[in-house]
């Protein structure tokens, strides 16, 4: 395969149209690639690349085995699947939040600093899409918790007891509040990541790195046009 040809995994769903977009904007013109077509694989000989469309949960996979050399992933995806890439750079899209919710009815005490009280919480059930995000939080509590591993609908979970509480991504956090939860603790913020295969980083560095550059100059120019 030529030094210079990138292969490039971009996610099915919600982060697809802004990857599409940052893409084109800095030369690798992919505006016809649409999710709603049954293709999933799309050669770009005049940008030198291809792109294949994938479930977010599978790019870092993907990418690790040299399937793809670069993709575009949630950072909630890169700390659950915990695979072995190289994160090269922030892409600022896709902005969401990991959080421990909780039944309005069951919240606990609030501390002095007005944080929930979450050490009476100790060995309770979580109802969760991310159970590594969720282990690795709660552990650096000094707690212990048995996470739930469910794929979709976290909300249902403890209005029918199947966990006290749950962890998830909010954007606005509407869908919690029309189900009656209550957010007790922030985990972690996640935006849109640029990943890279470890090999493929190394042989088309010069490639790979022109895109990078690229890629920040656009960046840098969306923040200076807000």
């Amino acid at each position: 395969m030529e030094r210079d040809f990138l292969t490039i995994a971009l996610p099915k769903g919600k982060l697809l149209i802004d990857s599409i977009q940052l893409l084109s904007r800095v030369g690798i013109e992919c505006s016809h690639v649409n999710e709603d077509s049954r293709k999933l694989f799309y050669d770009l000989p005049d940008s030198k690349a291809k792109i294949i469309i994938c479930r977010p949960t599978d790019i870092p996979t993907y990418v690790e085995y040299g399937a793809a050399d670069l993709g575009l992933v949630g950072k909630d995806t890169l700390l659950e699947e915990n695979k072995d890439v190289a994160e090269l750079l922030d892409l600022k899209f896709g902005y969401c939040r990991f959080v421990v919710a909780m039944p309005e009815e069951s919240v606990p005490p609030k501390l002095p600093n007005g944080d929930y009280d979450l050490s009476g919480l100790n060995h309770q059930r979580v109802a969760t899409k991310f159970p590594r995000v969720t282990e690795t939080f709660f552990s650096g509590l000094g707690m212990q918790v048995t996470p739930i591993k469910l794929h979709g609908n976290m909300e249902l979970a403890p209005c029918v007891d199947l966990a006290e509480m749950i962890v998830d991504i909010v954007s606005t956090g509407k869908t919690l509040k029309e189900n009656h939860l209550l957010e007790v603790a922030p985990i972690l913020e996640a935006t849109t990541r640029l990943i890279a295969n470890r090999v493929a980083y190394r042989m088309k560095y010069g490639r790979i790195r022109d895109l990078i550059e690229r890629m920040r100059g656009e960046l840098v120019g969306d923040v200076s046009a807000k």
